[in-house]
């Protein structure tokens, strides 16, 4: 009789019988190798895609970059309760002036309708003026007889978001994300009475989030979010029409004094009454924005956006050379009228972080326009004249150039200071440098889109036997091999991670 400890033979009774069950478990082992093959199909390939791609790339690989900075939420000291919060009376920092928008053009022009309208370079020069005047801000529609320049709501939705006074709002466009209702536990009851969560989503995107078995009650909620449906979209780019409702929420909300953006990556964990409270009312703000994470200097983020292939080359270098005349430059540190440093600020900043790391401090520091480059997926406004004015010209920025926003930031808030030298914009920029207690403003998520097939490799192998996959169907687990494109490029893909992950034997 054989004696079992862990499933394996005791040394005393191995022999024979341990031969003959070594033997099985072999067999066993290839034979669910085998239906594991079977189960994934052209997933079984990914094994031998990657032996083959490292042994025969092994001289070519290029120098390993360093690790991708890890960041956690910060602890955020919001107040207890909304429920002694009041309002901060009209404060008379902030500029008065009226602001109106062109909502027709009427000239006769062989051009096309566009929802942007057709700016001229002098009507542009003279926006950035705060004064009283009447500026493009998006939403500019052709005399009667041409057709709508995009985004149509319905007017139902458009009846409730004029009521609305503080909004929460984010889209989903072309399918890109999955929906990420706000943590419900964490609102007040005062917040789900009177604040507006509206979500932007597209025909495509609603039948997509519908499948996924998010479909709106009979009152037009799923969960906290007021879904809206948008209509004939103003751009095939569906990152330049998600900058619609990110930048022109004081237009499409007409009645709120406040708004919060959240990208659709992002799940909104924490009051909203209290996120303004904190960002705006306590910090004496009129627009809020969270520094990006890693960069601080635009020439950096021109590069990043040309490496990963982020938009068209030739646009990005227009759109920078075009700032750069216009005097944009970059940070000097023996320059004192320099408001936003860039390049030079990181060693700042590891050298702060490293001394509040080293006694274990929570240290939150708000960079009051001292950052070049935003992250852009969460932002705090009130909607007075000057916080309006900065939005608009930034949406001009986008309309006008590339969809990535953190080019234009810059340029439109320092050509927008060096001309009102007298009217002082109140902004808030944020930088969390080291957490101990985790308490999340909101949670982060990776975008489910890769468009694999759009990536510019940048290096081949040359070899017409090698292969690289990328992901057709998340769901059903399909892959399709194409020669000549380095698998580390689709490795650049969150999802392809994920799927090697947790398959790593594959």
């Amino acid at each position: 009789m054989a004696y079992f400890k862990n499933t394996e033979l005791l040394p005393e009774r191995r022999g024979i019988a341990g031969v003959v069950n070594k033997s099985l478990d072999q067999s066993e082992q290839k034979s669910r190798a085998y239906r594991r093959g079977r189960r994934f199909g052209a997933v079984s390939s990914l094994r031998d895609v990657k032996e083959e791609f490292l042994v025969k790339n092994a001289t070519e690989q290029p120098p390993r970059r360093p690790h991708r900075q890890r960041f956690s939420p910060c602890e955020v000291p919001f107040l207890d309760s909304v429920t002694y919060l009041l309002e901060p009376k009209d404060n008379v920092k902030f500029a008065h002036f009226s602001l109106g928008y062109i909502e027709r053009e009427e000239k006769t022009s062989l051009n096309e309708p566009r929802f942007g309208g057709h700016q001229t370079l002098e009507e542009r020069e003279e926006s950035y003026h705060a004064r009283n005047r009447t500026i493009y801000c998006g939403f500019v529609s052709k005399p009667n007889g041409f057709p709508s320049t995009g985004f149509d709501v319905d007017a139902k939705d458009k009846k409730y978001m004029h009521k609305c006074i503080v909004v929460v709002s984010s889209c989903i466009f072309g399918s890109s994300d999955f929906l990420r209702r706000p943590t419900s536990k964490v609102i007040s009851e005062y917040s789900k009475k009177n604040v507006c969560f509206v979500m932007f989503v597209d025909e495509e995107s609603f039948v997509k989030l519908s499948a996924d078995g998010n479909i709106p009650d009979e009152n037009g909620y799923v969960g906290l979010w007021w879904i809206v449906i948008v209509k004939s979209l103003p751009y095939e780019d569906m990152r330049k029409t998600g900058k619609v409702p990110k930048f022109l929420s004081h237009r499409l909300f007409p009645s709120s004094r406040y708004s919060i953006w959240l990208d659709s990556k992002l799940r909104l964990n924490a009051d909203p009454m209290r996120i303004i409270e904190y960002f705006l009312w306590r910090a004496g703000s009129e627009y809020a924005i969270s520094n990006h994470y890693a960069r601080h200097c635009v020439w950096e983020e021109v590069l990043q956006n040309k490496r990963l292939n982020k938009y068209n080359h030739s646009a990005i270098d227009e759109q920078f050379h075009f700032y750069q005349s216009d005097g944009l430059t970059k940070f000097d540190s023996s320059d004192p009228q320099i408001h936003l440093p860039s390049c030079t600020y990181h060693s700042y900043l590891r050298f702060v972080s490293i001394i509040v790391s080293f006694f274990l401090l929570i240290f939150t520091v708000k960079l009051h326009v001292s950052a070049v480059v935003p992250e852009g997926s969460f932002i705090v406004r009130a909607h007075t004249p000057m916080s309006n004015l900065f939005s608009c010209l930034w949406f001009n920025e986008v309309d006008h150039f590339t969809s990535r926003d953190q080019l234009s930031f810059a340029y439109t808030y320092l050509k927008l200071r060096r001309l009102n030298p007298n009217t002082h914009f109140y902004l808030n920029m944020f930088k969390v440098l080291y957490l101990l207690k985790p308490l999340p403003v909101y949670k982060f998520f990776n975008h489910i889109s890769c468009h694999l097939p759009d990536i510019i490799p940048s290096r081949t192998v040359n070899d017409e036997q090698s292969r690289s996959c990328f992901i057709t169907d998340y769901h059903e687990i399909k892959v399709i091999c194409t020669p000549n494109v380095p698998l580390r490029e689709w490795m650049k893909c969150p999802v392809f991670r994920q799927i090697l992950y947790l398959y790593p034997r594959l």
